[in-house]
Parts: structure tokens; sequence; C-alpha cells
């Protein structure tokens, strides 16, 4: 197995430019999730804003992702969402991602929660898988550098003010989400799909994303359904890519095998197709 690196590592890595890749788990299953974190994934979020996962699955699907050497987020609620942020973080996340952020105070508030005092507002309390390996002190003590704090950018506000937001201090991350940003900035409706993702409005919203991420020296993400599009975006100096999510992994692969059968019995004589169905 390679070497586990820290928060701090992780992100120097990724600040120099190192591609880290992974995969969001949307499916509140710990066996899926130790299963990917020994595919060679870099890090793995567990989605609690769109997964239903709770407490109980989050910490088991944390453990299965420790136990792979994966890196682990957890995208919480929002920037409110403290109780989130405090128990993702006790169960042995490494980071956070915190959706819909707007404003240079949002981006704060949500830094605050991840932070130990006197830096932020975090609790202390032990003990926590958090601080199994190297104890109260040896987590705590370091916590405010380990931790990933990334930010959710997919609103037509947060790119208003993403050069505020992208200075507050503690944001190591900013993450492009390009459809609730095309929502938001109403290019689903005024383009066919997928033109909008391609559109010189979202492409101008990315470029001052990326001049504001430069400027403070923070590292740039981005959530992509597949891998089509890895490489443009590697050039534009997204080194922190999603390439799906767990869900999708296992329709992608469903559906290959199902078109492979479906030719294979064509052939043979014994013809099967699969029922309709508008996933696959």
């Amino acid at each position: 197995m390679s070497e586990v690196l820290s928060g701090a590592e992780f992100k120097k890595q990724l600040r120099e430019g190192k591609t880290k890749l992974g995969l969001f788990l949307n499916a509140h299953s710990p066996t899926v999730a130790e299963q990917l974190a020994h595919t060679g994934y870099d890090w793995l979020l567990v989605d609690t804003q769109h997964g239903p996962m709770g407490f109980q699955e989050l910490s088991a699907m944390l453990a299965g992702i420790s136990s792979g050497g994966a890196k682990s987020l957890v995208r919480v609620a929002g920037y409110h969402d403290r109780g989130g942020i405090q128990q993702s973080l006790d169960m042995g996340a490494d980071g956070v991602l915190v959706p819909y952020i707007n404003t240079a105070e949002e981006a704060r508030q949500a830094v605050s929660c991840t932070r130990y005092p006197t830096a932020g507002t975090r609790s202390v309390y032990f003990p926590q898988r958090s601080m199994n390996k190297a104890g109260l002190l040896g987590y705590a003590g370091a916590a405010n550098d380990n931790t990933i704090v990334a930010l959710q950018v997919e609103t037509a506000d947060c790119i208003k003010n993403i050069d505020e937001i992208a200075a507050v201090k503690g944001v190591d991350l900013l993450f492009l989400g390009q459809n609730d940003l095309c929502m938001s900035m109403g290019l689903f409706e005024k383009y066919k799909f997928p033109d909008m993702y391609t559109s010189p409005e979202l492409h101008a919203a990315t470029d001052k994303l990326r001049a504001a991420a430069k400027k403070n020296n923070v590292i740039l993400g981005l959530f992509l359904f597949g891998t089509s599009r890895v490489g443009e975006f590697l050039e534009k100096g997204f080194p922190f890519i999603s390439i799906g999510n767990d869900l999708h992994h296992v329709l992608t692969q469903a559906g290959a095998y199902v078109k492979d059968v479906e030719a294979v019995s064509k052939e043979k004589g014994k013809a099967w197709t699969r029922r309709d169905t508008a996933l696959l």
C-alpha cells in the first residue's frame, strides 16, 4: 500500500500541481466505500448532501475508506451545518466539502467550524476516531493544518464574489460544480443540452475562478461524469477531480455488460433485449 500522506502533505502536493483523482459516494454502503478505497483513487468523498446516509452509516463508511488508505472527505449540508462538520471530522474524515457558498462571510463561517480555537470554533472532545492514532494532543495540535477545507463554487453569486471568497484564510480548495452553476446562471434555459458546458458564459466564469484561485494559492477541483474531459481540466489547472460517483460507476459498468450480452445473444440467434430504462 502507498504511503499515507498527512492532510498537510496531501494539500502541499495538490498546490504543487500533483493530480489527485477521486470519486463521490452516494450509496450509503460501508462495503462499497471500503472496496472503492482499494481501487487506487487518491480520495473518496461521502456525499451526505445528496446521499441517504446518517451518522452511523457515515462512521462505518469513513472507517472503510481509511482501511484502504484513500483520503476521505464529506460533503455536508452547508456552511450552517456545524453538527455535520463536527461529526464528520470527529469520525476521522480528512476534510469537508461545503456546498452553496455565496459570500466571503459564509466561507468564513464554514472555515470556522473546521478549525480549533483560536483559529476557529470547532469543539474539542476525546476520545474520537480522529484521535485514535495520535491521541488528543497529537491530533488536535496539527488538525488545523491537516484538515482539508473545500468550498463548492456552484452559484452565480459565488462567481460574483469569488475574489473575496478565495482570499478567506483557511480555504484550501475551491470545487467547481458545473451543473448547479449552469442552472444558477440560467444556461440550462438558454442552451440545448449539453452545449451549456462549453458556453462562453461558463468559460468566463471558470476563468474568473481560476484567476482568483491562482492569486490566493488555492487548489482547484471539480466534478466530472466520466473521463472524457479530465485532460482538458488538468491543463486548466484543476488537479483535484472527481470521475463521477459510485452509482454512476455501477450504471456505466452495468450498461457495458448489457450492451455486450445484447450483441452476443443476437449473434447466437437467442436475441435478448434489456428492459426499457432511462438510466442506461
